[in-house]
């Protein structure tokens, strides 16, 4: 038997806690620092957020979701371990570092 679209629609929600991951990056994105993260930051809470409603709503135990956050952020800390040393390289210059270029206004 073939699902229509309705049916996956509503049980992949139910399963995965769209209400929940919804709730959660509404809760993000009123953060004093939202403004001030950069693209990657942003995508990286957003994402984890995504992941935590799958965990809250659906299977605790699927180790998947757990590697997944880390993943995300490992991805930010990379990023700022990199600009810090590329900051304390070239301290002083007038050069802006891809982060700040990729900052949203």
């Amino acid at each position: 038997m073939t699902q229509s679209i309705d049916e996956t629609l509503e049980q992949r929600g139910n399963r995965y806690g769209a209400d929940v991951t919804q709730h959660l990056k509404q809760v993000i994105q009123r953060g004093k620092s939202w403004p001030d993260m950069t693209c990657a930051q942003r995508e990286s809470l957003e994402m984890i957020a995504h992941k935590i409603g799958r965990i809250i709503c659906g299977d605790p135990d699927y180790v998947d979701s757990w590697h997944d956050i880390a993943g995300y952020a490992k991805l930010v800390e990379d990023i700022l371990n990199d600009e810090s040393a590329d900051n304390r390289r070239t301290e002083g210059s007038a050069e802006r570092s891809d982060s700040e270029l990729s900052r949203p206004t």
